[in-house]
């Protein structure tokens, strides 16, 4: 499994910085370490008015339209901390878009390796916009990884800092979601509903919400559950085979691009937030998820890319099949902004 970061001596204590940085206490830095951030965090909880209990909590709102600002802004302060020149990622859009603008607020280069033709041109525009390198990859985002590890893992001396989800300081700003979810709903829900691509995600919020436990500010953690696209849904396959290693997908496909993914590096940790919080893995169809977009964009006025609509689609299975109850308080992680992706048809 990728590497875990342990804190010892956690504190649940905000400063009065916004976002990301007011749990600076929960964050795996010293205290004079000057973040590189942009103002990531404080993204809204929206009710749905369909639901009386569900929620979205809406990442699109981040700096550069996704979820992925909470952890760059930790990795990118970390890489600028200890003397990185550049910073490499592979990526299917939102992780190269959110590299690039936080390298340029550090005043790093960035490499981003990209799958030629799969990435939508929102996202391929915002990296370009920054000043990154773009390097396109004939294959799929699990060969563009491939290829960012044999490069640059363990084989720079620290010049060229890697970005990607094994990147474990990555997870600890995105646990900041679980903060906020608790903070704003003033409780814990029954259900977290997350997509899963490359499956940080997922427990990453876990964790979050099981250090709140750990420090006595809760004594209650919710179900996590996942979802994913049927055409790309390692996770879901493994979890359902109750397997011990994981079940890729080799030529993954979906509309929702952000989770096109066959072999996810964080599988084992998302089955692991899964498993110890008794959720389950959930997978929809292309066509279910573009009827939760548009019933997103056009009956709640929440704007967002297919991967986020994802959540929507797996509770509406989850409340068909009895897996999750009308009466639970359930938030649906909604990852990205609907310009991310302005091409999708539905």
């Amino acid at each position: 499994m990728p590497l875990e970061v342990v804190i010892k001596g956690l504190r649940f204590e905000t400063s009065s910085a916004r976002g990301v940085w007011k749990y600076k206490l929960m964050l795996p830095v010293k205290k004079e370490v000057e973040p590189v951030s942009l103002g990531e965090g404080d993204t809204p909880l929206i009710p749905l008015k369909s639901h009386k209990r569900l929620f979205v909590k809406f990442e699109g709102a981040n700096p550069t339209g996704s979820f992925k600002d909470r952890g760059m802004t930790l990795a990118v302060t970390i890489a600028k901390y200890i003397g990185a020149k550049s910073v490499v990622v592979a990526s299917t859009g939102n992780t190269s878009a959110s590299a690039a603008a936080y390298a340029a607020k550090a005043g790093l280069e960035c490499l981003v390796y990209l799958p030629r033709g799969s990435v939508a041109r929102g996202k391929l525009f915002q990296a370009l916009l920054h000043g990154a390198k773009v390097v396109e990859v004939d294959g799929n985002f699990d060969e563009a990884l491939e290829e960012v590890i044999a490069r640059y893992v363990d084989n720079t001396q620290g010049h060229v800092y890697p970005l990607n989800s094994v990147n474990p300081w990555r997870l600890e700003g995105q646990k900041t979601i679980a903060f906020e979810i608790y903070q704003q709903l003033g409780f814990v829900p029954e259900n977290v509903v997350v997509p899963v691509g490359n499956a940080g995600n997922i427990y990453a919020i876990w964790k979050g919400f099981r250090e709140l436990r750990e420090v006595g500010v809760t004594d209650r953690a919710p179900r996590m559950i996942g979802v994913q696209a049927e055409g790309a849904s390692p996770v879901f396959k493994t979890w359902l085979a109750k397997a011990d290693e994981l079940l890729p997908v080799e030529r993954p496909y979906t509309v929702a691009t952000a989770i096109k993914i066959g072999r996810p590096v964080n599988w084992l940790k998302a089955l692991t937030a899964v498993r110890e919080s008794n959720g389950f893995m959930l997978s929809v169809s292309d066509a279910t998820i573009l009827e939760a977009l548009k019933t997103l964009a056009r009956s709640e006025g929440i704007g967002v890319e297919p991967a986020s609509a994802a959540p929507l689609a797996g509770y509406r299975v989850a409340l068909e099949q009895g897996l999750i109850g009308q009466d639970e308080t359930t938030v649906l992680v909604a990852t990205g902004h609907a310009l991310k992706d302005p091409e999708v048809r539905f």
